[in-house]
C-alpha cells in the first residue's frame, strides 16, 4: 500500500488503517515524546493525545511533507505544549511537597523512564542530570537537540519537522551544546 493509499483510508477513519497507523507508530512516536517529557505515564498521555490529534485532523493534512514528518510535528506540539502548561512542574511541585526534597525528588520520582532507547548511558543519574540540562534550554533550542540527540533525527527530518532551514538547525544545535555544557558545569560545580 502507498503512502497516498494510506492517508485515504485514515481519511475514510476505517479501523484497519487506524490500526496500521498505530502498528508503524506508536513506538517511535512514545520514544519522541520520552525525549521530551522523561516520564513513563505523561509520554503515555501524550502519545495518546498526538493519534487522537492525527485521526481528528488526518482531513486537514495536505501531503506537503511526509505523513511521518506531520506525526513527529504533532507529537513536538504537544510535547511543548504540555512542558508550557506546566503540567509536569505541577507534578513535581506536588511531589516535592510530599518529600520536602528539591534535588533528589526530581530525580527519583519524576524521571520514570531515563532507558530511553536514543540514550546509551551507564549511569542512570548522568542521563537524569542531561534531561534537567536539556529542559532548562530555550526551547528552540530544546526542539532541536532533542530531535537530534536524543531521537536521533537528522538534520534534514528536523528541518521539515520544526520547519527551519538546515542552517538555522546547525546553529541552533551549536548553541544548545554550548548552553548544556555551561548548565551542566554549574550544575556539577554546585553538586560536588
Amino acid at each position: 500500500m502507498t503512502e497516498t493509499e494510506f492517508i485515504e483510508q485514515l481519511k475514510n477513519q476505517t479501523s484497519a488503517a487506524y490500526g496500521k497507523l498505530l502498528d508503524d507508530f506508536q513506538q517511535k512516536v512514545f520514544g519522541t515524546c520520552l525525549s521530551f517529557v522523561p516520564n513513563k505515564q505523561d509520554a503515555e498521555d501524550i502519545a495518546q493525545e498526538v493519534f487522537v490529534e492525527v485521526f481528528n485532523s488526518i482531513n486537514k493534512f495536505k501531503g506537503q511533507s511526509k505523513l511521518s514528518t506531520w506525526i513527529y510535528r504533532i507529537a513536538t506540539n504537544k510535547c511543548l505544549e504540555f512542558i508550557r502548561k506546566g503540567k509536569a512542574k505541577k507534578r513535581f511541585a506536588f511531589l516535592q511537597s510530599l518529600s520536602g526534597n528539591d534535588y533528589n525528588l526530581d530525580k527519583a520520582s519524576y524521571f520514570t523512564e531515563i532507558n530511553h532507547p536514543g540514550l546509551v548511558m551507564e549511569q542512570k543519574e548522568t542521563s537524569e542530570t542531561l534531561f534537567l540540562a536539556i529542559n532548562k534550554l530555550p526551547e528552540a533550542q530544546r526542539i532541536v537537540f532533542t530531535l537530534n540527540k536524543i531521537d536521533d533525527k537528522s538534520y534534514k527530518e528536523i528541518s521539515e519537522i520544526t520547519k527551519k532551514s538546515i542552517g538555522s538547525i546547525e546553529s541552533l544545535l551549536f548553541r544548545a551544546k554550548k548552553n548544556l555544557q555551561i548548565i551542566l558545569k554549574e550544575f556539577y560545580k554546585n553538586h560536588n
